[in-house]
């Protein structure tokens, strides 16, 4: 299904993050041993957050992205924005806090005037659009001259001896973990297939050059297969 592109990609997208809702949090915990947490701390440092800045969390999930933000700085207000209603239900009861609103809206049409935000960030969104390019040029269209970019992404691993073992695990290890704990091998079989079919960190960073961020640039975390993104729109 990871070959699917434009609607048919947003609807499938759409209705396997309905299914898996109640048990995504746990499944990124187990997935990433525990990782995930500390990723999101570094990719929200990259926002370099000043007091009160109006940040979009675009394909915000749950929200933990959005609960990290102001963990790192109190004086914010955070647009949480996904398209998937069941997600954004359990974030809003998750985290009831009147500097949060909860949005649903489209990544590659995103229901919000032209230079708005201060930041926008995304944790594990930008592999499942159906039109990648469209969504950035919208990310950069409602970010201030200057604002700040980043993401979190999976990354296709690079060739090296532990390649195979991440192939193994992509290919076994999360779809069983799926099936066991959210009852759906087929989404985290997905899962990494998306990822095996993204592109790389490289191919990334350029294309955001080309979309109207300036100085893009990653760091990457578990054996190259995770990437944080940053820029500034130009």
């Amino acid at each position: 299904m990871s070959n699917l592109t434009g609607s048919s990609r947003a609807s499938y997208v759409r209705e396997m993050f309905v299914r898996i809702a109640p048990r995504y949090d746990l499944l990124n915990s187990l997935i990433t041993l525990g990782r995930d947490a500390s990723w999101r701390v570094d990719t929200v440092h990259c926002l370099d957050l000043n007091p009160g800045q109006q940040i979009l969390d675009i394909g915000t999930g749950t929200g933990d992205l959005a609960a990290e933000i102001l963990q790192q700085e109190a004086d914010i207000h955070v647009v949480a924005c996904d398209f998937t209603h069941a997600m954004i239900e359990i974030g809003r009861n998750r985290y009831q806090s009147s500097q949060i609103d909860w949005v649903i809206g489209d990544a590659e049409h995103l229901p919000f005037s032209s230079v708005c935000f201060d930041g926008i960030v995304s944790g594990f969104l930008l592999r499942n659009l159906g039109d990648l390019k469209q969504s950035l040029e919208e990310q950069a269209r409602v970010l201030k001259t200057g604002g700040r970019f980043a993401a979190l992404e999976t990354s296709p691993p690079k060739t090296g001896f532990i390649n195979p073992l991440i192939a193994f695990y992509y290919k076994y290890i999360i779809p069983s973990l799926g099936r066991i704990f959210a009852g759906s091998k087929e989404a985290y079989e997905y899962l990494p297939d998306s990822t095996e079919g993204f592109l790389t960190a490289d191919e990334l960073s350029s294309l955001l050059s080309h979309t109207g961020f300036s100085n893009p640039n990653y760091i990457q975390r578990m054996f190259g297969s995770i990437a944080i993104h940053w820029g500034r729109k130009k």
